[in-house]
């Protein structure tokens, strides 16, 4: 039996999410573009969809852009917003934290004259708003903060991000990349404050290949992508409408915040009275653990959790394996960040996967202190 808990990396598509996919596809296939019947039908329906997505996040229909992925929606904002912005100044308050989608492009950006501010993260990876304000300063034009850290879980308050930089009179920019706080936290674009706001779907059981860019109703932001006038002229390309129709399908569906925060609890509770010595971060996403057996190599768990179906992850699924920037950035030891795992809860994740973990490790446990007696 498979006991996938790898969700903060990707979810298993619901069957709604299939189903209204694999429907688009054989029935609704026109190009949304295109005037005859079949395009008016795509572009009607393409209409529905984005409603759909705008009600899920609490914002306009006119406010969300389809993209190809979170990563693109990142990259679009922290560029685009940067460029809007630089007449007023060149400074960007960011953190250490970020995933790599919004890393590479700060990089990026401080090769083309900008100056970056990456701020440390707590011991739990979140950002707290103070950090923010000490960070600020008149010339500061664009503030890019996770509102759910995707290998910790810690939130940072996003709400109170905004509010700070409203009672400065900072004409900063606010963009959070969400990709792992959508449908997961409970928020709403339409009282959040932030300018932009990055989402994607194979993180709420849609499929790969789909993600949005809720973009505040006013604010100019210069296209990513050039070429035709798809997305009112802002996003050029055929919009991938199987897509768009799974993610809508997913957005639809009752997120399960609860469900997935009693499964946590249930995991801490077995883990800790099975484990001693494990240390796990008691961060507030009910869907991302990041566990530690110190005395243990990651990887050495993890080989052995698959090899029994069980699957987990030890950081960022883009770190490919790589040490967590995350946990370093944090400041834990190196022994607690070499023996980390990340666990990934989803709706789907049942009683019987949680214990097929925690009887995994205990297992790799006890064989790893015979290899050490003898």
């Amino acid at each position: 039996m498979e006991h996938y808990l790898d969700n903060a990396a990707t979810t298993k598509t619901c069957p709604e999410a299939i189903e209204a996919a694999v429907s688009v596809m054989n029935n609704i296939y026109g190009n949304p573009s295109s005037t005859h019947t079949k395009g008016r039908e795509a572009k009607k329906y393409l209409a529905e969809c984005r409603k759909d997505v705008s009600l899920a996040l609490g914002a306009k229909p006119e406010e969300i852009v389809f993209t190809s992925c979170g990563s693109e929606s990142d990259n679009w904002a922290l560029i685009s917003g940067a460029e809007l912005m630089k007449r007023k100044g060149k400074h960007i308050i960011s953190s250490m934290a970020e995933h790599d989608a919004i890393r590479k492009t700060l990089d990026k950006l401080e090769s083309s004259g900008f100056e970056v501010t990456r701020l440390k993260p707590d011991s739990f990876g979140g950002i707290a708003p103070e950090a923010v304000q000490e960070a600020l300063r008149e010339d500061t034009v664009l503030v890019s903060l996770m509102m759910v850290n995707n290998e910790t879980g810690a939130v940072t308050d996003i709400k109170a991000v905004s509010d700070l930089l409203k009672k400065s009179g900072s004409h900063a920019l606010l963009h959070t990349d969400a990709v792992q706080g959508f449908m997961k936290v409970s928020f709403k674009a339409s009282s959040l404050g932030a300018d932009m706001i990055s989402i994607s779907g194979h993180k709420i059981h849609a499929v790969k290949g789909i993600g949005a860019l809720y973009i505040r109703n006013g604010l100019n932001l210069k296209p990513f992508i050039c070429g035709g006038e798809q997305e009112s002229g802002r996003r050029a390309g055929t919009e991938a409408l199987p897509q768009i129709a799974a993610f809508a399908a997913a957005c639809r569906l009752d997120p399960r915040i609860d469900y997935m925060q009693s499964v946590k609890e249930a995991l801490i509770s077995r883990l800790t009275a099975s484990i001693p010595e494990l240390q796990y971060l008691e961060t507030a996403a009910p869907h991302i653990l990041s566990i530690s057996m110190p005395g243990w190599r990651s990887e050495v768990l993890m080989n052995y959790l698959e090899a029994k179906n069980i699957y987990v992850s030890k950081s960022s699924a883009c770190k490919q394996g790589k040490r967590s920037h995350v946990l370093d950035a944090a400041g834990l030891k190196s022994e607690v960040i070499d023996g980390a795992l990340r666990i990934g809860i989803s709706r789907y994740t049942t009683d019987e996967d949680i214990s097929a973990l925690t009887e995994g490790l205990c297992e790799c446990r006890k064989l790893s202190h015979r290899e050490v007696k003898g």
